[in-house]
């Protein structure tokens, strides 16, 4: 959808709401549909949610108010959950849900299978940042996209204009530091995965930036890839003149009044818009939002990547408006140079530098100027004493220079309850009214819900009479048929075709104008029907096959073909000389591939070249210079990259075109998403290693193994980000033009706070992924998978020698042959690397 085609009735404000209280915030403050999650299967598992059961309550709630309600089905489903899925997508159909926001294409599928035309949204969790990743979704007839929140304006035009399909962009919020549905940090680190709505927030906490293994001091920063939150109500425009339909606000785990303070501020702002105000949000309407919940605002990627902006690094939590620093401390008080206007009972804290330690705050007791207490609000610019409540801060542990922050401002919160706390009905809707009729016969109505689009008729009981004194005029029936306080109509139109002068008793009147609000409001709720299907998720199961699967050759690990990742020329050389069957090269620099294809053409091994992560518009020239190689095979990353080597091979279908292999970043949980890709034309793909061992177990029994690639070996890749380590932190530039590439002279790595330091890699697109200190070994699952039919084994190399590479491979090949254990493997593993090993997520 182009820009120049967009009116009001094309903007969709988006909010979200994670109870009962949020989504009225959200109706009452002008949202035109909200996105809420139930108890389970969302991507906020740690909000309250609402129960299933109430899917028909909730849809009824907001149809009556003319606002949509999407479902967030927006996380992976693993293959013993797919029953509970379909359950839950048959309640949304039945009560009318407007769409499901959903990440897992196997759940796309099973959804297209049960209904042809139940709207799908597909989350940003499914990392589409590209014109292409939308045109892969095309055949699924998914309603819309919700684009990366990586995407910049011009990329965003540039996805709409070639994609043509309707765009929701996060406007307003909290900005994960990591590609959405590309971390697997919690899932490392604590075995709650992100892409299961339970994201520990790892990415909040402090790190030390170590340089070539060397401590980089960084003064009071410590919060390496904790963003500030993203605000764009100032950018209102040029989103739409960029083409965005649907704006989005984030925040299901945040309070009613945040609700309530961001939805009305976006829906004036986009309102201004169309009526030809262009003017940019005041002061005070900022700091009312940084009141409600900011970490600092930014716009994050939407001018495009500024590193320095995106992460500040002194603090990881919600802060509230800025008051000024500390100059002078008193018996009872602080002086401070106000930067914004504070009153007494508002909530402050200081800032001392040092987040991790507890903070003084309170409540403000009083606000003096020169000893004298002042009634109301001090204003910005004023020098004020301000005095703590005496139990709440100690001013012994205060000191000159702390910054102060205003945390909460109860009248700001008192008049936004005040929105949606209230016995009114949240919106009124336009009804026309035409009446008919002449002396001895019914007075005929028509009552029409101009919103809804919907009529109903209604006929006197008593018949018209010849007026005697004063007849019914409009003004009359005005006055009597208009009288709908309390209802959600008000009367906007009114036509009177009565013949001679006629009356009717005010009390058939009122009847009347009773009966047709009634039977109209009573429409407003009804759910739209949806064809529905009765289907077996499990009918397209390998476990349908399996008489014609168990007559098959049984697949011996002598068999199985093991493939080793390098990450580098010499690793690449090293895997050449061993018994791995095949090689992938994933380098940070694409002008490395030429000698790595060259090495393996050499010895005659196959080789498979791998993309990029991320693939945004205009990147298609990396992929073509892959094609130039002519590897054997594709290592593909993302469904925009897949679509385009697709296109590829469907250009020339005689000539000889690399296999396509899908890694792990696919997120395939499931046996529907392993057949969605191969039937897309993937000839391998990789299990999403969000998978526990029972979990991968339980997808292989249902999905074709012959198609299946598992890693058994790696550094778990767990932050994907466009936010640069080196950029922000090793140079003085802002992005990739002026930062000076420090990533290709040294090596950084982030230490956590147990003193693990896990590396941080560059790609050609300069994003960033830190990867897990401590190598991850599926050594002791090999059984499991040879018996399940499993080939394909991929180990991945991140900084090990030649020497390690060829050790390594070794040890898997031996386990793959029988010669001996996966325990073996672990053991030797366990001993001979520095940190040891871990069994990861496989494990948890």
């Amino acid at each position: 959808m182009t820009s120049t085609a967009l009116t009001r009735m094309d903007i969709e404000l988006l909010a979200p709401a994670g109870d009962w209280e949020c989504m009225r915030a959200a109706v009452a403050n002008g949202a035109d549909a909200v996105f809420f999650g139930v108890e389970k299967f969302n991507a906020r598992a740690r909000a309250n949610n609402f129960r299933s059961e109430e899917l028909p309550e909730i849809m009824a709630f907001l149809h009556s108010y003319g606002v949509k309600g999407f479902l967030t089905f927006n996380i992976l489903v693993f293959e013993d959950e797919l029953r509970d899925a379909q359950q839950l997508i048959d309640m949304c159909i039945d009560a009318g849900v407007d769409a499901v926001i959903v990440q897992d294409l196997g759940l796309v599928k099973l959804i297209r299978e049960m209904s042809p035309d139940f709207p799908i949204h597909g989350s940003t969790q499914m990392t589409i940042t590209s014109p292409e990743a939308v045109e892969f979704t095309k055949p699924f007839n998914m309603e819309r996209v919700v684009l990366g929140r990586e995407n910049n304006l011009k990329q965003i035009r540039t996805i709409g204009e070639q994609a043509k399909l309707p765009m929701e962009v996060f406007v307003h919020g909290a900005l994960c530091v990591s590609y959405s549905g590309q971390c697997l940090t919690s899932e490392m680190w604590g075995g709650r995965s992100a892409n299961r709505g339970e994201c520990a927030q790892a990415c909040r906490l402090p790190y030390d930036l170590m340089v070539d293994g060397v401590h980089q001091p960084m003064g009071d920063i410590a919060y390496l890839l904790s963003p500030k939150d993203l605000a764009a109500i100032d950018l209102v425009p040029e989103l739409i003149e960029a083409g965005v339909t649907s704006f989005k606000i984030e925040g299901r785990l945040k309070s009613p009044e945040y609700v309530a303070n961001v939805v009305s501020k976006y829906r004036k702002a986009i309102d201004l818009y169309f009526d030809g105000d262009k003017s940019r949000p005041s002061k005070e309407e900022i700091r009312e939002l940084q009141q409600s919940f900011s970490r600092g605002f930014t716009h994050g990627f939407l001018d495009g990547t500024n590193n320095k902006q995106l992460v500040e690094g002194t603090f990881p939590k919600s802060r509230g408006v800025y008051l000024g620093k500390v100059e002078r401390i008193m018996r009872d008080a602080v002086s401070v140079r106000l930067e914004a206007p504070l009153k007494r009972g508002d909530g402050i804290v200081f800032d001392a530098g040092d987040p991790t330690k507890k903070e003084e705050g309170g409540r403000v007791y009083d606000v003096r100027r020169q000893g004298v207490k002042l009634e109301g609000e001090a204003q910005e610019g004023a020098l004020i004493e301000l005095v703590p409540g005496r139990n709440d801060v100690d001013l012994r542990k205060v000191h000159v220079g702390d910054r102060i922050w205003k945390t909460n401002d109860p009248a700001l919160d008192k008049r936004l309850r005040a929105s949606f706390e209230t016995d009114k009905p949240y919106r009124v809707f336009p009804l026309s009214v035409r009446v008919s009729g002449s002396a001895g016969e019914p007075m005929t109505t028509w009552w029409s819900d101009v919103q809804k689009g919907t009529t109903v008729e209604l006929k006197s009981e008593l018949l018209l009479e010849q007026a005697q004194k004063r007849p019914m005029d409009a003004a009359l029936l005005e006055e009597q048929l208009g009288r709908l306080g309390g209802t959600v109509y008000q009367l906007e139109e009114l036509q009177v075709d009565l013949t001679g002068d006629v009356i009717l008793p005010i009390r058939e009147l009122n009847r009347l104008r009773r009966e047709a609000v009634e039977q109209l409001a009573g429409q407003r709720p009804l759910p739209p029907v949806y064809i529905k299907h009765e289907v077996d998720a499990f009918a397209d199961s390998a476990q349908h096959n399996k008489a014609g699967r168990d007559l098959l050759e049984p697949v011996s690990g002598k068999s199985a073909k093991l493939a080793a990742l390098c990450r580098n020329v010499e690793q690449v050389e090293a895997a050449l000389e061993s018994d791995a069957a095949y090689i992938y090269a994933d380098f940070e620099f694409i002008k490395q591939f030429p000698a790595a294809v060259q090495a393996a053409r050499k010895v005659g091994k196959p080789i498979a070249l791998a993309t990029p992560r991320i693939h945004m518009p205009g990147e298609n020239g990396y992929h073509a210079n892959i094609l130039k190689l002519q590897p054997d095979a594709v290592l593909v990353r993302n469904t925009g990259a897949l679509y385009y080597y697709l296109k590829a091979r469907a250009s020339q279908p005689d000539a000889p075109f690399p296999k396509l292999i899908g890694d792990f970043s696919l997120n395939a949980a499931n046996h529907k998403a392993i057949k969605l890709f191969t039937e897309a034309g993937l000839d391998l793909v990789t299990p999403s290693y969000d998978l526990n061992i029972q979990q991968m177990v339980d997808l292989l029994e249902h999905a074709d193994t012959s198609a299946v690639e598992v890693v058994i070996h790696q550094h778990l890749p767990m932050f994907h980000t466009e936010h640069c380590v080196y950029c922000t932190f090793m140079s003085e530039g802002t992005n990739y033009t002026n930062c000076g590439r420090p990533c290709e002279e040294k090596r950084a790595s982030l230490q956590d706070r147990i003193g693990m330091s896990h590396p941080v890699r560059v790609d050609e697109g300069c994003r960033n992924t830190v990867y897990n200190a401590i190598e991850q070994s599926g050594a002791e699952y090999i059984s499991n998978f040879v018996s399940l039919g499993v080939s394909h084994y991929r180990v991945e190399f991140l900084e090990e020698s030649g020497d390690k590479v060829k050790e390594v491979i070794k040890l898997y090949r031996d386990a793959l042959d029988g010669k001996i254990t996966g325990t073996s493997v672990w053991r030797s593993l366990k001993a001979t690397n520095q940190l040891g090993v871990t069994r990861g997520q496989l494990v948890k």
